[in-house]
């Protein structure tokens, strides 16, 4: 389009997209950056160690504020409108995504932790995820967007993130009933359904 004076007047609307899509791409650099910056020295629980317990709220619950790192671990003293890892393991196995919201790769790893937890009973195996460094109402509407059913928590302060040592996302955690850490997923190959839920299949022959 021209001006009245001849010059071509430039459209903005292009630059504002890609200046909105950097700034995303930008906060969810940062956060996984500031969390790997915080005397973390390596990402994640290993194998053969014991998954830290805490509750931190659900997304789809009306309960606001920070996570527990000394949950209650009897069903008479908690809450139900958190997540409660000591009482997850305590019954089944756990896959346990942790993620960065503002990340596109960590918001598939959800997906897939949703696909893959169809093909298993409930009662054989536990899924969760929980998002760092987010409040309520950010994935509270993650949660509707994309249609997670399994439980979604968040940790508000990001104490949840330090203490899983959240360096790297996507990142899973695999511990066996009890809550002994029998495998950790890092990176995009967990992506991919069938090969998620081929290691979740390993869990449970492992005797998870």
């Amino acid at each position: 389009m021209n001006e009245p004076d001849g010059r071509e007047s430039i459209d903005t609307r292009r630059f504002r997209w890609m200046i909105g899509g950097f700034g995303l791409a930008l906060v969810a650099a940062i956060s996984v950056y500031g969390l790997a910056t915080r005397g973390v020295k390596s990402a994640g629980i290993p194998p053969g160690r014991a998954l830290p317990y805490f509750a931190a709220p659900l997304a789809a619950s009306t309960l606001n504020g920070d996570p527990n790192l000394n949950p209650p671990c009897t069903t008479a003293k908690h809450d139900p409108r958190a997540l409660n890892v000591c009482l997850l393991v305590a019954r089944a196995p756990l896959v346990l995504a942790l993620f960065v919201p503002g990340s596109r790769e960590c918001r598939r790893q959800v997906d897939a932790v949703q696909a893959v937890s169809g093909e298993f009973g409930s009662r054989a195996v536990s899924f969760a995820a929980v998002a760092v460094h987010a409040g309520h109402s950010q994935v509270a509407a993650l949660v509707r967007a994309h249609r997670w059913t399994i439980p979604v928590a968040f940790d508000r302060d990001g104490s949840v993130g330090e203490l899983y040592g959240v360096a790297i996302c996507p990142m899973l955690e695999l511990a066996g009933r009890g809550g002994v850490v029998q495998q950790r997923l890092l990176g995009g190959r967990w992506l991919d359904t069938a090969a998620l839920a081929a290691r979740v299949r390993a869990l449970l022959a492992g005797g998870g």
